[in-house]
């Protein structure tokens, strides 16, 4: 099985450009498990690391969801809010 890196990427090997951070397309993975799919990435994120959720709505509930797991280790932005999908870039601290 590949393992996907959430560790940022870039060409000039500095590790901080966000344009080349992993998607995780939430749209995609079936409603019925699709937080607990969404928790296991934010659970396996490691110091330093991010990825960007593409979701089809503002996932606010699933931030009270993160946040209260999380406390403030979680670092929560939009990059997108819509109309077609809402995109957060979520980092470990």
């Amino acid at each position: 099985m590949e393992q996907i890196s959430l560790a940022p990427k870039s060409s000039c090997g500095c590790g901080g450009h966000d344009e080349t951070l992993p998607e995780l397309d939430a749209r995609v993975i079936p409603h019925a498990i699709r937080h607990a799919a969404i928790h296991g990435v934010v659970d396996s994120l490691q110091p330093g690391t991010a990825f960007v959720l593409v979701a089809p709505h503002d996932p606010i509930p699933l931030i009270a969801q993160i946040q209260g797991r999380h406390g403030e280790d979680i670092k929560m932005s939009y990059v997108q809010q819509g109309p077609e999908a809402w995109k957060l870039k979520l980092h470990r601290a």
